[in-house]
Parts: structure tokens; C-alpha cells; sequence
């Protein structure tokens, strides 16, 4: 990448900075191209570039003869409406379909959003190489052996019940099982608490991953209506429940994938509560907590958990790198259980990358990221919720997420996503309809865009082309 370019997306970043933090107010105006070039050292055409970027984004606006001003922020669409779900479980059976349009969304050319993966320039490659390489030079012998019985890296778990204190924690070390993956973790908690046959309660729209866990595992799933700023209704869980009949309940408490939603505490303490005295298994992934957008780092569900009913369940793919496949449980009262569905499907999970990981949260390199990507996480949301403001439909709702990077779009309600997929991505644009969130077929007027990437020029005009498809028959 040319060092011109860095350095106007550098300067970019930082006005883009100053705006989100209220530094330069709605109104403001900018310093003279001329003064910020002086200032930043850096070319006129840098600066130009740079505020032609912010345009782009909707963050600023050019005066004929006075400058460029920040603008004023366009008003809240709706959100999405909280809708009725089926009475009854049903099985799952999107994994076909979940899988075409994933890969289609990966294809070279193709706009980057649909899956929900953060931009490598977000992550700290560099630093995990060097890391890498110091294990491997300290531990020679790291890799020459293996263990199905003892399968946790003690200084990972250790770094983990000490980043428990932020969730409410101190949580036991015991408690904790390393697995391969977020997803591993899933679904070996599930295994561990069901039988082919069963009924799991999630959330709807939910996350096409857990539907996709249901589906290979035989399960069936009860949808429970989730409201897009509270999450998932306790009242109508608590209905559905009267009878018995469910096995677990897998539910993304901080972050919810695809509305953004977080929980209030007096909520996630309802459900704790509830879910323990029905004998319900709560499975919580909090894979998007840390990447909270507003106020201090939301406690998850297993803060308020006084049974061990709780299996916490998470990784570090959204905020690290995806490569790393490391994810974790704090297992409560299931540990024993879940450990040997980890001993039998896969073993221990490599012990070189634990201790690279754990070397990074000791190093405190991790909150200083996390830091970083909160603020990149909350320009990126935002410049996506202007962009489908200013190209979509007038009658579209918008999520407004309060954590993680996704976001879930309501159109019109004559419209069908899946159906308009095939043109989409014959132009080399990429989403995820919203049928796919929903075990029986709800959510065909919406989908989910991925905003993991830095807003740039180009995903404007993506978002704007998929507009104009969205905007005719």
C-alpha cells in the first residue's frame, strides 16, 4: 500500500477521532486545507484526500468558499420491530443455503459484507509473529508431545480468571476448558447438555451459527422474540417454558449477532433466574463483550448465575485474529461433562498458541487494543448506519448495535433479501439475507451487513449500489 495513502487514512482516522469524541461538534468547522497540511506536516493532497474520504463517510461537508464543516448527523432511522415467533420448536435446516452464500461473500472482488470478520489492519499480526517465535524458542519441546487429559495451559487460564473480574468474575480456574474455537465451544457445550431429539431455545432472530450447531446436532429450535435494544424477551421465555420441554437455551447476551443488542442487568438477572429454577442449561456466548460500544464492559449472564447453570463461552477471533482459533468455557457445574466431549472430538487445543495468548494478556498490549477497536468498531457502525440512511429505501429500519461490528437492516416489507441475492452478488456485492437467521423462515425482508472494515470509498458505493437493488422491483 502506497505511504501517500497510509498517511491521509491516518489523518482521516483521527478527524473521524475528534468527531465521534465531540471535539469538533456538529457545525464545526474544519482547519483550512492549507493550515491542517502545515499542522500535520503532510501534502495539500493529503489533507484533500483525506476530507474527500470523511465525505464520502457523511462526517463532513464542503462549503463552496468557507471550508469544510462537520455535519450535522442524520436523524435515527426506526428500529426493527420486535416480532411474533412460532409457538413451537422446529427443526433447523439453513446449512445448505448458509453455506452458498458464505462463500459466495468470500469470492476476490466481492465487498466485504457478509461475513463478520474484523479488517486485518485491525489486528496485531506483527506483534502475534513475534510472540510466535519467542514461545517457539523458549519452549522447544512445546510441540513434541500432547495430552487428552490435561489439555489447559496454565498461564492462559490464569490470564482468563484474571480478565474474569471485568465480568463480574472472579471465576474459578477450574472452571475453565481451552477450546479450539468459539464455535467448539458451542458445540461441545451442547453435546454435553442435550440429546438428538431436543429442544433449545434462541433467540430471533439468532445467530445462523447456532442454528447451524441445532441443525447438525438433530436439535430443534424455539424461537423467542428479541427486542433490538433490551434482547430477548424473559417474559415471553418465561411462557414458552411453563410446560418444560426445553433442554438449553443458547442466547449472545452483550453484542447479540445480528441485532447488537445488550441486555440490561436486571434482564440477564431474570433469565439467570429463571432459566436455574426451570432447569434450563444456559449456553452465553460472549464472544462480542468485550467489543462493548457504549459505557463500561457489560457483565454477561454468568455474572448472575448462583447455580452454575451458566456455560460462558468465547473467544478471541473478534478481537485478535481469526486465525488463532482459541476460544474458552467457564463451565460451572457442567466442567466434567464438557471435558470429555472435548477429550473424545478433539483433544487438547494447541498449546503453543495458548501461551502465545497468554503472554499477550499479560503483556497488557490486549486492553490497549481493545481500546483501539471499540473506537475504530464505533466510527465503522456509524458510518455504516449513514451510509444505508442516505442510500436505502426511505421506509428501511436500522439496528442501532450497542456492541460488536454487524448490523441488521429492516427493509420494506414487500421485499425479499434471499431473492434479491442473485443480483447482488452477480455485481460483486455480498450480505446475509435474513431468512438465514430464523429457524422457521422469518426476516425475509432483512438482512445483516458486516462492518468490520474501515469505511472507504468503495464500501460506499457498495452500500449505495445494493441500495439501488433494494430500491427497484
Amino acid at each position: 500500500m502506497p505511504e501517500a495513502l497510509l498517511r491521509y487514512e491516518r489523518l482521516a482516522a483521527e478527524l473521524a477521532g475528534m468527531i465521534a469524541d465531540g471535539v469538533l461538534a456538529s457545525g464545526d468547522r474544519l482547519p483550512s486545507v492549507r493550515r491542517l497540511a502545515q499542522e500535520r506536516r503532510v501534502s495539500v493532497s493529503t489533507v484533500v484526500q483525506a476530507l474527500r474520504q470523511l465525505e464520502d463517510r457523511g462526517m463532513v461537508e464542503a462549503r463552496p468558499q468557507s471550508g469544510h464543516f462537520v455535519r450535522r448527523p442524520m436523524p435515527l432511522r426506526p428500529e426493527p420491530l420486535l416480532r411474533p415467533t412460532p409457538e413451537g420448536a422446529v427443526p433447523v435446516d439453513i446449512s445448505q443455503r448458509l453455506m452458498r452464500i458464505l462463500q459466495a461473500g468470500t469470492r476476490p472482488g466481492v465487498a466485504p459484507l457478509a461475513a463478520a470478520l474484523p479488517a486485518s489492519s485491525l489486528l496485531p499480526v506483527a506483534a502475534l509473529h513475534r510472540l510466535y517465535a519467542g514461545v517457539a524458542r523458549r519452549h522447544p519441546k512445546l510441540l513434541e508431545g500432547g495430552s487428552h487429559v490435561n489439555m489447559d495451559e496454565p498461564a492462559l487460564v490464569r490470564q482468563l480468571v484474571r480478565r474474569s473480574l471485568a465480568w463480574g468474575g472472579p471465576l474459578p480456574a477450574d472452571e475453565f476448558v481451552i477450546t479450539n474455537s468459539c464455535t467448539e465451544a458451542l458445540g461441545l457445550c451442547l453435546r454435553a447438555v442435550t440429546k438428538p431429539g431436543d429442544s433449545v431455545a434462541v433467540e430471533s432472530p439468532a445467530y445462523y451459527l447456532m442454528l447451524q450447531l441445532l441443525e447438525t446436532l438433530g436439535l430443534k429450535a424455539l424461537e423467542i422474540p428479541t427486542d433490538p435494544r433490551s434482547g430477548i424477551s424473559v417474559e415471553a421465555l418465561d411462557l414458552a417454558t411453563r410446560n418444560g420441554g426445553i433442554a438449553a437455551c443458547l442466547i449472545v447476551s452483550n453484542g447479540s449477532n445480528p441485532l447488537g443488542c445488550v441486555m440490561p442487568d436486571a434482564r440477564k438477572r431474570q433469565f439467570a433466574e429463571l432459566t436455574a429454577v426451570r432447569g434450563i442449561a444456559v449456553i452465553e456466548d460472549d464472544i462480542y463483550g468485550d467489543l462493548h460500544l457504549e459505557g463500561d464492559r457489560p457483565w454477561p449472564i454468568k455474572a448472575f448465575d448462583r447455580t452454575g447453570n451458566v456455560m460462558l463461552c468465547s473467544s478471541f477471533s473478534k478481537s485478535l485474529s481469526p486465525s488463532l482459533r482459541i476460544g474458552f468455557i467457564a463451565a460451572g457445574r457442567h466442567r466434567a461433562a464438557i471435558a470429555l466431549q472435548k477429550t473424545v472430538t478433539s483433544g487438547g487445543t494447541n498449546p503453543l498458541t495458548q501461551l502465545v495468548l497468554a503472554e499477550y494478556l499479560e503483556s497488557g498490549g490486549y486492553e490497549r487494543r481493545l481500546r483501539t477497536l471499540r473506537r475504530a468498531y464505533g466510527q465503522q457502525v456509524e458510518a455504516m448506519r449513514l451510509a444505508v440512511g442516505r442510500h436505502f429505501p426511505a421506509a428501511t429500519r436500522i439496528a442501532q448495535p450497542q456492541a460488536g461490528y454487524v448490523m441488521w437492516v429492516e427493509l420494506p416489507e414487500e421485499m425479499d433479501t434471499m431473492r434479491s441475492y442473485e443480483r447482488a452478488i452477480a455485481e460483486n456485492l455480498a450480505y446475509v439475507p435474513g431468512e438465514l437467521f430464523s429457524a422457521s423462515g422469518m426476516y425475509r425482508n432483512c438482512l445483516r451487513l458486516n462492518c468490520g472494515n474501515p469505511h472507504s470509498p468503495k464500501i460506499e458505493d457498495a452500500v449505495r449500489r445494493l441500495g439501488r437493488i433494494f430500491s427497484t422491483p
